[in-house]
């Protein structure tokens, strides 16, 4: 049975642009999260820790060697933002 030669063309265009749109996705989730890969399964605690590197560093995934905490971080809780039931 001959092979249909003229059917390659598509299927390696089909196939090249699920590759360039896979590696797109890819390099803008780690843009996003200052070159470091993505995080998956993040429970409460994890949430907590993103929320506390954001008010030290601005962005969630920004960690500082510090030790001292910046002017204002003991007020900048979330906890002073959410109503009580």
């Amino acid at each position: 049975m001959p092979v249909p030669w003229e059917a390659l063309i598509p299927f390696g265009l089909v196939t090249s642009m699920f590759a360039a749109a896979g590696t797109l996705l890819n390099i803008s989730k780690r843009a996003q999260n200052q070159g470091k890969p993505p995080r998956y399964h993040i429970d409460a605690w994890e949430e907590m820790m993103m929320g506390r590197d954001k008010r030290l560093t601005g962005h969630q995934r920004g960690q500082t060697s510090n030790p001292t905490a910046p002017e204002g971080f003991e007020t900048s809780s979330v906890w002073y933002t959410e109503k009580a039931f």
